[in-house]
C-alpha cells in the first residue's frame, strides 16, 4: 500500500503513550520534538523549484497533529524520526505534494519520474469519512488543501502504522509500503532506514532493532 504524501506524511499506542528506548528524554509533545531547525534540516534539501517548499511549513503540521491530542501529546522522538524518515523518501525532502506513478500492477512508486498518481476512490472515501471530509467528489483536496492532506496523512499514521512501532521500524515499512519487504526493493528499504538512522542521531534517541523488513 502506498502512502499517500504528507503531502507528510506525515500512525495500540492510539490507547496510550508509545515508548520509545526507555529514556524519559524521549518523550514529550510534537511541538517540542520536530522543531523549525529540524523541519528546515529536512526541506532545506528540497530543490527551490520543488512545489513542497510553498506548501508544507512546520507551524502547520503542529498545528494539524494539536487535532489529535492522543499523538501530539504522547509522541516520542523515536516515533517522529520514524514518521520522517518515510515523509522524507516519500516526498523528497518535502518537494512534492504528490505521488508518483509508476503503471505497474496498478500501483504508485515514488522512485520514478513524478507524475500525479489517481487516487482510488474507494480508498479515499473511507479515509475521508474519518476526517469528515467527502474525499471522494474532492479527491483535489489532498494536493490542494495543506491542513487536508497534512490530517490525512496523520490519520492514516494513528491508525496504519502507530500500533507496530514498537516492532521496530521495519515494520513500519511494511505498514506503509509492504511490497518493498522481502527482496521486493531493496533500495527503497535501505534509503528509508538511512533516513531514520539520520534522524535518530539529530534528535539524540536510538534507533532500536529490527530496522528492515
Amino acid at each position: 500500500m502506498a502512502f499517500t504524501k504528507i503531502s507528510l506524511v506525515l500512525f495500540l499506542c492510539i490507547l496510550g503513550p508509545c515508548r520509545g528506548d526507555g529514556n524519559p528524554r524521549d518523550g514529550g509533545s510534537v511541538s517540542t520534538i520536530v522543531t523549525q531547525g529540524f523541519f528546515n534540516n529536512i526541506i532545506n534539501q528540497a530543490g527551490n523549484g520543488c512545489a513542497g517548499r510553498r506548501f508544507y511549513t512546520r507551524n502547520s503540521f503542529i498545528d494539524a497533529a494539536t487535532t489529535f491530542p492522543n499523538f501530539a501529546n504522547s509522541v516520542t522522538k523515536r516515533e517522529i524520526a520514524t514518521m520522517f524518515a518515510h515523509v522524507t523518501h516519500e516526498t523528497g525532502h518535502l518537494c512534492y505534494i504528490e505521488e508518483s506513478k509508476k503503471r505497474s500492477r496498478d500501483r504508485c512508486d515514488e522512485n520514478v519520474e513524478q507524475r500525479p498518481c489517481p487516487l482510488p476512490r474507494k480508498g479515499n472515501s473511507g479515509r475521508g469519512q474519518s476526517l469528515s471530509l467527502d474525499l471522494l467528489h474532492q479527491p483535489e483536496l489532498v494536493g490542494s488543501n495543506l491542513s487536508v492532506a497534512l490530517r490525512k496523512g496523520l490519520s492514516f499514521w494513528i491508525k496504519s502504522v502507530r500500533p507496530v512501532l514498537n516492532q521496530g521500524f521495519g515494520a513500519t515499512i511494511k505498514a506503509i509500503n509492504g511490497i518493498e519487504c522481502n527482496g521486493g526493493d531493496s533500495g527503497a528499504v535501505q534509503a528509508r532506514i538511512g533516513y531514520y538512522r539520520d534522524y535518530c542521531r539529530q534528535l539524540g534517541v536510538d534507533p532500536g532493532p529490527n530496522l528492515s523488513c
